[in-house]
């Protein structure tokens, strides 16, 4: 049997010059400035001139381009492996707001003519601005392409084991590095406006069930879950990694810092992380800064979703399925697809 993968991701530009054309991209998905399409799309170009010279500035700082694409890549071709010999398995990197896009991907997947596809975020907790987001636009592009194989989704894997085994083993190296000093750990995840959760997103729950999943696995941790990436000016949900940072300084706790819902490394670890957090906690009088790496290629993690891909398929009649332990949204999560499908 054929069968394809499809690993949905961010995507990152690929050079100084993709920098505006990606944030054009970004900022004209309705999942992320819900708008009627005369505005939002005047409201991206606008927006994306504004910000392509700051955002330059940061990829500068990694080389001119994001390093996602060629990790997702590595993502899928591990996954590949590890799916083994049973079925002929073919992982197809699908980004949403850089090459290799939707439509693109889609015309790939029908010259491959599978029997089945899996369509696998690499986003462990659902939100309506990634996963839904992706996903909507791969079924508006099969369609329009007449892509029909059955499709099935692994809609989210907030505390599936694969994942919180290499979460934890991860933490644990960072723990180690910190040394014998009082540690906390801060659990960061990319920020969303208050208003999308208050709406049913439930990407903060999920993201809290993960955090507390690799705080039991360890035991004994003092941790918090923090949110960075604040841009614009509505209220965020939070507390902001940068108070958490202040607060870990005032308490002389070192800071083991793991960002448990970015799966590769791209702009906001590598800088946000790496160079702007370590400065601010240096300012802070934080003891060390730890950061933790993503979980990238870690055995345990492609084992997981190999584990998760195996689960879906063999449920022909599940359109969407999740990878956690018990149902990861309650009813007023009215983002979620199976609460949706449910009410």
């Amino acid at each position: 049997m054929k069968i394809a993968i499809v690993l949905f991701n961010l995507g990152g530009p690929d050079s100084p010059e993709a920098v505006q054309p990606f944030l054009r991209n970004l900022f004209s998905d309705p999942a992320i400035i819900s708008l009627p399409s005369f505005l939002r799309l005047p409201l991206a170009r606008f927006i994306s001139s504004r910000r392509a010279a700051k955002a330059q500035a940061i990829y500068a700082q990694i080389g001119g381009s994001s390093p996602i694409l060629g990790q997702t890549e590595a993502q899928a071709r591990a996954l590949e492996e590890a799916l083994g010999p049973e079925h002929e398995w073919r992982g197809y990197v699908c980004m949403r707001y850089w090459h290799p896009m939707t439509e693109a991907v889609v015309r790939s997947v029908k010259r491959f003519a599978p029997d089945r596809i899996v369509l696998l975020p690499l986003y462990p907790q659902f939100s309506t601005t990634t996963t839904a987001s992706s996903v909507k636009a791969w079924k508006e592009a099969a369609a329009a392409a007449k892509l029909a194989a059955p499709t099935q989704t692994v809609c989210c894997y907030p505390d599936e084991d694969g994942f919180i085994s290499a979460s934890v083993d991860l933490v644990k190296q960072g723990l180690a590095e910190a040394g014998d000093r009082p540690v906390r750990v801060l659990f960061s995840a990319h920020g969303l406006p208050e208003k999308i959760i208050k709406a049913g997103d439930p990407y903060q729950a999920q993201v809290e069930r993960s955090a507390k999943a690799i705080a039991d696995r360890i035991g004994g941790l003092d941790w918090s879950v923090c949110y960075q990436s604040r841009v614009g000016p509505l209220k965020w949900i939070g507390p902001s990694t940068d108070s958490e940072i202040h607060r870990a300084g005032s308490d002389g706790k070192a800071i083991v810092l793991y960002p448990l819902a970015f799966v590769s490394e791209h702009s906001e670890t590598l800088v946000e992380l790496d160079i702007e957090y370590r400065h601010l906690s240096e300012k802070s009088g934080v003891p060390a800064y730890v950061r933790v790496p993503t979980v990238g290629t870690h055995p345990a993690f492609i084992a997981g979703l190999a584990d998760r891909v195996r689960a879906i398929l063999a449920e022909p009649q599940v359109a969407i399925c999740h990878g956690a332990k018990s149902m990861p949204c309650s009813g007023s999560h009215r983002g979620c697809p199976l609460i949706a499908g449910a009410a």
